[in-house]
């Protein structure tokens, strides 16, 4: 599921911004664009971590049918500064899915990790993979409104984590190399662990010198998605997310119904779909 990020930091103060026309690595990896309809055979290219517009994208829970589960996600951005320190923020929220592929998410803000500010529930956002429905309800709103917009995926789509094998990259403008770690236990239960790494040329888009990013995530078969995924690119420092009190049964079906209180805002016919 790709994540609604603005909904996420506290800090937005990164510049850079993704140029689809250039060579540029994406600012946000994303199982597919904003908007964009999905091929004939639903099978989507899925990153976790990133930044748009230096607002932290997440992991991806795809909405996988009879692999229900309910996890607390622990969240830390290490971002460095020009004079050698670091800025980490972090935070913690729960995450569900039902037998059906039903997701349930809290977003939680961002807080510096050294500091006396606490973490507030800002979001809670539902998808249905079989409705096709993603609901946005917005805790701190005085308004209390829940936006409703389209959810593509369904329990049948493919979430595909692992990107291509180690060779050049197109156009000479780098190289790749990928590696197999093995398998460990995550949360108790077994993942397989992989490391991607993507080297960029000086030059390629404006950059003065070899440009690495690195991605190694723990991906569990048995729920389809990583459990523990740490992305560390010079231009947002690193990411890294681990989760923890994992429970293998169906969530409390309450979860996915819309708080009390709040009013459905329809959104489906002027915002883009979301994945």
């Amino acid at each position: 599921m790709r994540v609604l990020a603005l909904l996420l930091t506290v800090i937005a103060c990164l510049s850079s911004q993704s140029t689809p026309a250039q060579v540029e690595p994406p600012n946000v990896p994303g199982a597919r664009p904003p908007g964009q309809p999905p091929p004939h055979i639903e099978e989507l290219y899925a990153e976790d971590g990133g930044a748009r517009g230096g607002i932290l994208e997440s992991i991806i829970i795809p909405p996988k049918a009879k692999a229900p589960f309910t996890l607390e996600l622990e969240t830390e951005w290490v971002r460095g500064l020009s004079d050698g320190g670091n800025i980490t923020l972090t935070n913690k929220r729960r995450i569900a899915r039902d037998a059906e592929g039903r997701i349930y998410q809290e977003r939680w803000l961002l807080v510096p990790k050294t500091g006396k500010a606490e973490s507030q529930m800002n979001v809670i956002q539902i998808s249905d993979p079989i409705a096709h429905t993603l609901y946005n309800c917005f805790v701190l709103d005085h308004r209390k409104p829940c936006e409703l917009v389209t959810y593509t995926p369904s329990p049948e789509t493919i979430f595909n984590f692992q990107g291509p094998p180690t060779g050049p990259l197109p156009g000479g403008t780098g190289d790749r190399v990928h590696l197999a770690l093995g398998k460990q236990l995550v949360a108790g239960v077994e993942a397989i662990g992989e490391r991607d790494t993507v080297n960029y040329n000086p030059g390629v888009f404006g950059n003065d010198r070899k440009m690495t990013i690195e991605r190694e995530f723990w991906y569990c078969p048995k729920l389809g998605l990583n459990l523990l995924s740490r992305r560390s690119d010079p231009r947002f420092g690193t990411q890294t997310f681990t989760a923890t009190n994992l429970i293998l049964s169906d969530p409390d079906p309450k979860l996915f119904e819309l708080p009390e209180g709040f009013t459905v805002v329809d959104r489906r016919q002027t915002a883009p779909p979301e994945n």
